[in-house]
């Protein structure tokens, strides 16, 4: 009989402790993933501001139109410079108040939203040519302040690195879990299966042949724990995705994304890597005995 139908057996007659174990590992990866899933989306949001290429130019309350078409027209003849968007206060008004039934908002006069330009850069604009830029135009005396948006993206790498030191200390909280259940779970059929293990050591089988079906059902605990995992995290990904706002997404550039195929397969190899070894390390001093 081969390992896998040995394993197949195996699984079938302890199938309530395999689900139990498989429910384990799957609580760990889910943390694992979701964990992930959030480092991902950063990573994502700050790649696209990083690239965005954009500023806005604040003009001041007393500066002239005559002004501001002299600063649109320099801003044209400027190479990097893709377009350029003059909006009047009226104009801001508007575009904050589009949609909106909010009567507060609605009260706010149009003084209070300064006229601006907007001004789109090449996407290979470097962040030292977009900072370059934004200081010339702030010496302008028309200019009252300009933003790049450079500080998010900075604050958004910060995040960035915090979250994936708080993850890698997350996977590795996860994988001794992972280790633990399945190396407990193998060493409990190894016991229920003992007489099994004992009249085959009798007939002369090596600890190889015993242990191969022990480890295919370690790791095939620790795959499919990963994989339902990830499909459950997906389900929740899809039903926030479903209620997520449009405007907002707009608003911040980026739509929310699911892990790349890439690291789910990842994760899914990993959790059978992690089965696989945590089932040999725990057979290997009981068949010694």
């Amino acid at each position: 009989m081969s390992p896998l139908e040995r394993a197949w057996r195996g699984g079938r007659s302890e199938l309530r402790l395999h689900v139990l174990s498989i429910f384990s590992v799957s609580v760990a990866f889910v943390c694992m993933a979701a964990a992930l899933l959030v480092v991902e989306n950063v990573r994502s949001l700050r790649d696209a501001w990083a690239r965005s290429g954009r500023a806005s130019v604040y003009l001041r309350a007393d500066a002239s139109r005559s002004a501001a078409a002299e600063i649109e027209t320099a801003l044209r003849a400027t190479p990097k410079v893709k377009s350029v968007r003059f909006v009047a206060s009226e104009d801001a008004r508007r575009e904050m108040l589009e949609g909106r039934s909010d009567p507060i908002l609605s009260q706010i006069p149009s003084e209070a939203f300064p006229a601006s330009l907007e001004v789109a850069l090449d996407d290979d604009t470097s962040a030292t040519g977009v900072r370059a830029l934004a200081d010339t135009l702030a010496a302008l005396p028309a200019v009252e302040s300009v933003e790049t948006y450079q500080s998010w993206t900075e604050r958004l790498a910060s995040l960035l690195r915090a979250g994936v030191a708080a993850s890698g200390l997350l996977a590795a909280v996860v994988l001794a879990a992972v280790v633990s259940v399945v190396a407990s779970t193998i060493r409990l059929t190894l016991q229920r299966r003992r007489v099994e293990v004992e009249v085959l050591k009798l007939v002369g089988a090596t600890d190889d042949y015993v242990r191969r079906p022990f480890i295919i059902e370690g790791a095939v605990q620790g795959a499919v724990g990963s994989l339902l995992a990830i499909g459950l995290v997906g389900a929740l990904f899809l039903i926030v995705r479903s209620r997520f706002d449009v405007e907002f997404s707009l608003l911040i550039g980026l739509k929310p994304q699911f892990l790349p195929w890439y690291a789910a397969l990842a994760m899914v190899a990993t959790g059978g890597m992690l089965g696989a070894l945590a089932a040999y390390g725990s057979l290997r001093k009981l068949l010694a005995i």
